[in-house]
């Protein structure tokens, strides 16, 4: 089974639509030891295809739009934020406690770009909140690397310890991990048929009407959420006022999406107002953490019959580390990814971070395929997926299909003879921002769009409600 069907097969995809999809191959794009270049590509095919099946339906046409995905330009995506420009200014993604540290047994990594995650990383350490990098490294190298990981997740920071890919199969969470499937996808609940409004036009936009309640931080989530704009959906990205994002993350990944600010414990009316009118809700938050606020996945469904619940987290929302924060970074190191890619000297990592942006591309063709069955047999949907399974695809799956240099169904050979040159794939415009430079998106099909509708505005600037 070559890993496109894998990947549709997952999320219950017809297997007669597989013809409709080649794709365009590039030497030299997302090269590493392992087959990273597949599952970008394979998830962009998923999500392209379940696109262009939800398209064709409300468009009344009578064969599916083929998708062509193209190395080249899932490259580019794939590594977005490396891309961006803003005014010519390039951002930095990684805060210089975010890395890897020699600790007295092995190695350690630590993420600490948010300052709440900072100043919890040092106090676990129990160092001075403007303790230097020189500081840190002088202390950790005196330290056991799965201590350091336990003392900082206890503070409610975030650090884990290098793991070969063996001895991530003999953890406890690696072994549960290792018995879920890539993604999960379910109905539950019953619901009339929610029917979405016939499409004419173009572009051939799939999710045109459909509201999306948007949940989430950092990359994997709001890549899936960034999708759904691209695809016509009217994307309300939601935040705590407390919380800021890191600007030229959300500048990065907030392409065709509004922003506003609800505190959930004060401004409980705003927020059941937009719930109750959403086709979608995708949560990136650890497992547990917005329960509180009655958004679990379960209270999700009885509360919004017909709402398609999207839920994305690092580790899974089962096992011992169901509770633990967790980043594509961090989810690399325990996972045997960083140990692979990297030397005896010194651990490694993705040419992207792909476990991020792959999950992200596999949660919106998840979504998309919730709609289409959802304006077939109505129901409430529910989507989970993981960093971790996405990680274990790569290194259990993908890196062990003997056919996993060729993850698409037609392939175009002519095309395997020219080189990746990601400049093809850029484009610039105005902004509230300022003058952007970004990658343009590797979802394609027939008649649909090729860039976002509108660019991203400031954080939290947007009101709270639909359009």
């Amino acid at each position: 089974m070559t890993d496109i069907k894998f990947a549709w097969a997952a999320m219950g995809g017809d297997p007669a639509l597989l013809s409709r999809v080649s794709t365009v191959v590039r030497r030299g794009a997302l090269e590493a030891r392992l087959p990273v270049r597949e599952l970008a590509r394979t998830c962009a095919a998923a999500c392209s295809l379940a696109g262009a099946e939800l398209g064709a339906r409300r468009a009344g046409l009578a064969d599916v739009p083929g998708v062509t995905v193209d190395d080249g330009a899932v490259a580019t995506a794939f590594v977005s934020e490396r891309h961006l420009l803003i005014d010519g200014r390039a951002p930095v993604n990684f805060a210089p406690m975010s890395r890897f540290w020699r600790t007295a047994d092995g190695w350690v990594r630590t993420h600490a770009n948010y300052p709440h995650h900072r100043a919890r990383l040092l106090s676990a350490l129990e160092l001075p909140e403007d303790a230097s990098v020189d500081a840190v490294a002088a202390h950790l190298a005196e330290r056991s690397a799965v201590d350091v990981e336990d003392a900082v997740y206890a503070a409610g920071g975030l650090a884990v310890a290098l793991r070969t890919a063996k001895e991530w199969a003999a953890h406890e969470q690696g072994a549960a991990v290792a018995r879920r499937p890539l993604l999960s996808r379910e109905q539950v609940g019953e619901a009339p048929v929610r029917a979405l409004a016939p499409l004419a036009g173009a572009p051939l936009l799939p999710a045109a009407g459909v509201r999306v309640l948007d949940l989430t931080r950092v990359i994997a989530g709001p890549v899936a959420t960034r999708t759904l704009a691209l695809l016509g959906a009217d994307v309300l990205r939601v935040d705590a006022p407390q919380l800021p994002e890191l600007p030229d993350q959300h500048a990065d990944t907030g392409f065709g999406k509004r922003s506003t600010t609800l505190d959930l414990a004060t401004d409980r009316r705003a927020f059941e107002e937009l719930l109750a009118a959403a086709d979608v809700v995708v949560t990136g938050y650890r497992p547990g953490a917005l329960d509180r606020f009655g958004l679990s996945p379960e209270a999700l469904a009885e509360r919004a019959p017909g709402v398609v619940v999207a839920q994305l987290s690092a580790w899974g929302d089962y096992g011992s580390w169901a509770g633990r924060r967790g980043f594509d970074s961090l989810v690399q190191v325990a996972t045997g990814i960083a140990a692979i890619e990297g030397s005896p000297e010194r651990p490694g990592a993705l040419p992207a971070q792909a476990l991020d942006h792959g999950t992200g591309y596999l949660l919106a063709a998840a979504v998309l395929r919730s709609l289409t069955e959802r304006t077939e047999r109505g129901g409430t949907w529910l989507v989970r997926l993981a960093l971790a399974q996405t990680a274990a695809w790569l290194v259990n799956g993908l890196a062990s299909d003997e056919r996993a240099g060729d993850a698409s169904v037609n392939a175009d050979e002519e095309g395997a003879g020219v080189a990746y040159e990601p400049g093809l794939w850029l484009a610039e415009t105005d902004s509230d921002l300022g003058r952007l430079r970004y990658a343009r998106p590797p979802v394609s099909f027939a008649g649909g769009p090729d860039d976002w509708a509108r660019p991203p505005g400031r954080w939290g600037a947007d009101s709270a409600r639909w359009l």
